[in-house]
């Protein structure tokens, strides 16, 4: 019991810290903002997170949550193309309406500078697990090409995403993430099918 109050109150900092990330802007949300709306104390805050900063490596985490959510809603008759193009469609449909473009960019920029953990690439996430069955179920199916081996389908897959992403926030936001993306990945998908 003691584990899942734990996870609650990190999951309560977390969606807090990143609503008002999105409302306010990162420079001009502070920690006691934070502790404040996640109706948490001082001592819970920093029990989990060194300071501000430390928040930043946790949207990987809002993604996933994204992700199990989506899994819930993922229709099992789709072909795995689809599901993938659904998965992006809908991830990116929510870094655009509720994850700022600075936000987005800090992240990709502390990921490239960190020497510590690289959450993005962290493979237990459950992007990672979810992708691998959707590309293992299609290839077994004969919907995917079975060539290539499931990681580096995967690889592929993250690094397309990742390479969107970037774009996107090298580019302003100025033009539709979503959108843009919907053409893109239904070409680089293309090249999973079988030959």
């Amino acid at each position: 019991m003691a584990k899942k109050n734990s996870r609650a109150t990190r999951a309560k900092i977390v969606s807090a810290a990143w609503k008002l990330f999105y409302e306010q802007g990162y420079e001009d949300t502070t920690v006691e903002e934070i502790i404040e709306v996640s109706q948490t104390s001082k001592g819970s805050f920093y029990h989990y997170f060194d300071g501000k900063d430390a928040l930043l490596s946790t949207l990987s985490s809002l993604f996933d949550e994204k992700y199990e959510e989506l899994m819930e809603t993922l229709d099992p008759e789709m072909n795995a193309m689809d599901q993938l193009l659904y998965l992006n469609s809908e991830l990116f449909g929510m870094i655009e309406n509720s994850i700022s473009l600075d936000l987005l960019a800090r992240l990709l920029s502390t990921q490239l500078t960190t020497s510590g953990e690289k959450h993005l690439l962290d493979h237990n996430r459950i992007y990672y697990k979810l992708l691998r069955r959707i590309i293992a179920r299609g290839q077994e199916k004969g919907e995917l090409d079975s060539k290539s081996s499931v990681s580096e389908m995967v690889k592929l897959y993250a690094l397309a995403e990742r390479a969107l992403m970037y774009d996107w926030c090298l580019c302003g936001g100025e033009y539709s993430l979503r959108k843009y993306s919907a053409d893109i990945m239904s070409g680089f998908l293309s090249s999973f099918l079988p030959k």
